[in-house]
């Protein structure tokens, strides 16, 4: 087992990792920015080296600085956590290359699964159920492009190779609008991720977001740990997620977990990992695979009651999964809100100084936050905060959980969205269960009209 691990991340889930490692009496080395100098994580952790100025791109983009960071301190592995670097195939290779371990998949892994083409073409091969669509990236001919979406039929929606986290995408509702929305796509995928490359898939009117998490060790062993339901989304961006998800048949789930995990198998995949599907009419569609731990592990931590940070170690130091699928038991309901300095219906930021800070408790309630009284939300970085998670025996319970806690929950100082989660939890149709992922932007839309109207 390592020593001593770097953590190239901020924020609650830089708090999240060191916990895990002092659980595991692991030391750890924590890089910062100028900006972050009197986060509680750097003041917590054992070390801690400052990378550079405010500015990601100079300091938790900062791959050198990262690397000599880890040289200076000794540590033996880096721990990614997510966004930033962490499926960036080049980090993890100079990482390894450097004589560090790379706590998440091999480099070459992540290129695969990174590429929304040379993933799907992956599951495919893994009998893994795919959205229809093109076969690889589009062509150049305008003629076999038209005769692509003829074959797959209209709605279609035009996706970057290299893209992720809701850029790169157009949908197209007829053929006359269908080469425009190429070449625009086309452009839009090299300015933004150096790839012009796109390809096509059937747009889905009203599906849910269900994402299966997966770990799996060097030597073949896998497991799936269930499910979780992501619909409840702004522009791409999850708002609440909840595990297990609710109104899908269990043989439905069991079918597609079985296949993720076989799908692990085949592209020798280690570490945790997560693939997202759109649901829609009893129908699994693969979409892509996060080759890193989710915003949303915690709800999976709570009904399974596994340490995902700790498994991610466990096997980066290679230690073999202490798990079987049989072991893996799901009990109860959670479910997870992120938390973000924002305006809750303009959802503009809203960075300042936090002047009270009172996280809830009682029974089933976890909060993941770096937050407290006094600390200085900085402009730089993403607007969450932290994340209230809380869980039940039934979902019923964990909805009722949730909305004491988020009663509960002091943030003085500035706005955060906390009346929407609270509009959201007494929604009538979340209750019931099985929104899709538009549900959200339809709400806001129809509640911007009524405003208007009034």
């Amino acid at each position: 087992m390592f020593e001593k691990i770097l953590i190239a991340n901020r924020g609650e889930i830089a708090l999240r990792i060191q916990r895990a490692c002092r659980e595991m009496g692991i030391k750890t080395v924590v890089v910062h920015s100028e900006a972050d100098t009197e986060a509680k994580y750097v003041k917590l952790a054992d070390e801690s080296v400052c990378i550079g100025p405010a500015a990601s791109a100079q300091s938790y983009l900062n791959i050198p600085a990262i690397i000599s960071a880890a040289e200076v301190a000794d540590a033996e592995a880096i721990h990614p956590g997510y966004g930033f670097l962490s499926e960036n195939a080049d980090f993890a290779e100079k990482v390894e290359k450097s004589g560090f371990v790379f706590i998440g998949p091999r480099p070459e892994t992540i290129r695969l699964m990174g590429d929304k083409v040379s993933a799907k073409e992956a599951m495919k091969a893994a009998g893994v159920p795919c959205v229809p669509g093109s076969d690889g990236a589009l062509p150049e001919e305008p003629k076999e492009i038209i005769r692509v979406a003829r074959a797959i039929g209209y709605p279609v929606i035009i996706k970057a190779a290299g893209g992720g986290g809701g850029r790169g995408m157009r949908v197209v509702h007829t053929e006359a609008a269908l080469l425009n929305a190429v070449s625009m796509t086309r452009s839009e995928a090299q300015a933004a991720f150096g790839n012009p490359m796109v390809y096509m898939e059937k747009f889905l009117e009203n599906p849910r977001h269900i994402e299966f998490q997966v770990l799996a060790d060097s030597h073949k062993n896998v497991v799936w740990l269930g499910e979780r339901d992501c619909s409840m989304q702004r522009r791409h961006q999850k708002i609440i997620e909840e595990a297990p998800a609710p109104n899908i048949p269990r043989r439905h789930i069991t079918r597609i977990g079985d296949r993720c995990a076989e799908a692990c198998r085949k592209i020798a995949y280690r570490g945790a990992g997560t693939f997202e599907f759109l649901y829609e009419n009893g129908e699994f569609y693969f979409i892509e695979m996060n080759t890193r731990l989710q915003v949303e592990h915690p709800v999976t931590e709570f009904i399974t009651g596994i340490d995902l940070v700790q498994q991610q170690i466990r096997i980066a130091a290679g230690e073999k999964l202490g798990l079987r699928q049989r072991d893996i038991t799901l009990k109860g309901h959670a479910i997870e809100c992120r938390i973000n300095a924002e305006d809750p219906f303009k959802f503009t930021p809203a960075p300042g100084r936090i002047a009270s800070y009172h996280p809830p408790g009682g029974p089933g309630i976890r909060v993941d936050s770096h937050a407290y009284s006094g600390y200085n939300v900085s402009p730089h970085y993403d607007s969450m905060i932290g994340k209230l998670i809380a869980y039940g025996d039934t979902r019923d319970q964990a909805i009722r959980r949730m909305r004491i806690a988020l009663s509960e929950m002091v943030i003085e100082g500035i706005k955060t969205n906390i009346p929407l989660h609270q509009e959201l939890l007494h929604d009538h149709l979340f209750i019931k269960g099985g929104t899709s992922i538009h549900y959200l932007e339809h709400k806001l839309a129809a509640r911007d009209e009524a405003a208007k109207g009034g």
